[in-house]
């Protein structure tokens, strides 16, 4: 069997293609190198930009945050590393109640309904609050008072109720019939969910799953604001200290060193599934 070879044609046409693209990509290239060097021609001769860069940007005071700024950091990542999976499980457990339709679970579907209409509706700075702050006020015996693990389980049960619905709607998203075919093979409900529906719901809401963990990440800097010495707090105490700024800047680029790599994961995987899609669908 001889290998193909396209026509001469074909190889035109794929010859002009790629220089369609390269000629695109220096477009684009162009253009963001002048809007970068027109926006940094605005800002370095701006009135303000000696103040600027002394209290933003000086090297002196970001060399000596960073050795405070990397350990409350690795606070922020055991945060996230904590409360992602008790996330899963939780949110995992939520939408199959509320997927359920026997009436005997119909009080643990409303109680599924009302969690997350409750903590959907609270910002998760207000969770966190009475989570560190009310909870040790209780003085219930046997419950911890460390701000860490109280941030924490305020985390998992703002997130939760958000993942719960992603992933109801990945399940709402089965087509009935693989119901009704497992239902054929004998079947029952709990081991269609759990061996038909959940891997396929699982599958399709993977890339806004790590858009909400992308945000979790982000949101683990909240324990700050109670006295949980992360990355944030390192910095504002830093900052309050020595009455300069380049302290944000550096637990910023922490953050973003960590998140920008996961959003372009999410985005690769968003459109891996989305060729996927439009194969099988051919």
């Amino acid at each position: 069997m001889t290998d193909w070879t396209p026509s001469e044609r074909q190889q035109e046409r794929e010859a002009d293609r790629r220089r369609l693209d390269r000629r695109a990509a220096l477009v684009a290239l162009t253009a963001t190198v002048l809007t970068g060097v027109v926006l940094g021609l605005v800002i370095v001769n701006a009135p303000g930009w000696p103040t600027v860069r002394e209290t933003f940007f000086s090297g002196y005071h970001a060399k000596q945050a960073f050795p405070t700024i990397l350990a409350g950091f690795w606070i922020n990542v055991k945060l996230f590393l904590v409360a992602e999976p008790l996330i899963l499980l939780l949110a995992i457990m939520v939408a199959v109640v509320r997927s359920t339709t026997a009436p005997a679970l119909f009080p643990l579907r409303a109680l599924a309904v009302v969690y997350t209409d409750l903590f959907r509706g609270i910002p998760t700075i207000l969770v966190v609050f009475l989570f560190c702050f009310g909870i040790p006020a209780l003085q219930l015996q046997g419950v911890t008072n460390s701000f860490f693990w109280l941030g924490v389980a305020a985390l998992v049960l703002s997130y939760g109720a958000y993942v719960a619905e992603v992933f109801r709607a990945g399940i709402e998203s089965i087509h009935p019939s693989q119901l009704a075919s497992a239902d054929a093979l004998g079947l029952k409900h709990g081991q269609a969910m759990r061996y038909v529906v959940l891997p396929q719901a699982v599958r399709r809401v993977v890339p806004p799953l790590l858009n909400d963990f992308v945000s979790l990440q982000k949101d683990t800097a909240l324990l700050g604001a109670v006295g949980v010495f992360e990355a944030l707090f390192s910095a504002r105490d830093y900052a309050n200290y020595n009455f300069n700024f380049t302290s944000y800047l550096v637990a910023a680029t922490f953050f973003v060193a960590l998140t920008v790599p996961l959003a372009r994961f999410t985005d690769w995987l968003g459109r891996r599934y989305a060729r996927r899609e439009r194969a099988g669908a051919r």
